[in-house]
């Protein structure tokens, strides 16, 4: 691929993103938060949503959490091939919890993400074309 084509390609992977319903934290490996979507600025909205980009993680979890975080990481570190571990489950929500490593185009590691994976049925018509706008 052409880099012109790459940095186009980034465009489209920030709308995915950017249009998930579930919550989408990015985290460098200083455990820096670099990017939340949407969705997580409004899940996370009463401990600072969108103010929390540039904020260390850990600084938002116990300690206990907190070094579950760095062993997961440093069990990322070990093996290009450890990239997802499932954390929790969360029953009010129905949903599982797990971290996801990412890695550049040289399978290097370069951070983490938590994902959510919800199990509720979806409830929305198939096909029903209403914008919020419109509800």
């Amino acid at each position: 691929m052409r880099k012109d084509d790459i940095m186009e390609l980034g465009a489209y992977f920030k709308s995915i993103i950017d249009q998930d319903r579930a919550a989408v934290v990015i985290c460098s490996l200083d455990h820096k938060i670099i990017y939340m979507n949407p969705a997580a600025a409004a899940n996370y909205h009463k401990y600072g949503g969108a103010e929390l980009l540039g904020k260390i993680l850990l600084d938002c979890h116990g300690a206990h959490s907190n070094e579950r975080i760095k062993e997961v990481v440093a069990w990322f570190a070990k093996s290009e091939e450890n990239n997802l571990i499932y954390t929790s489950h969360n029953e009010k929500q129905n949903k599982d919890v797990y971290m996801v490593a990412l890695r550049d185009a040289d399978k290097k590691l370069i951070g983490y993400y938590e994902k959510h994976e919800y199990r509720n049925k979806e409830n929305m018509e198939k096909y029903h074309m209403t914008s919020k706008s419109e509800v």
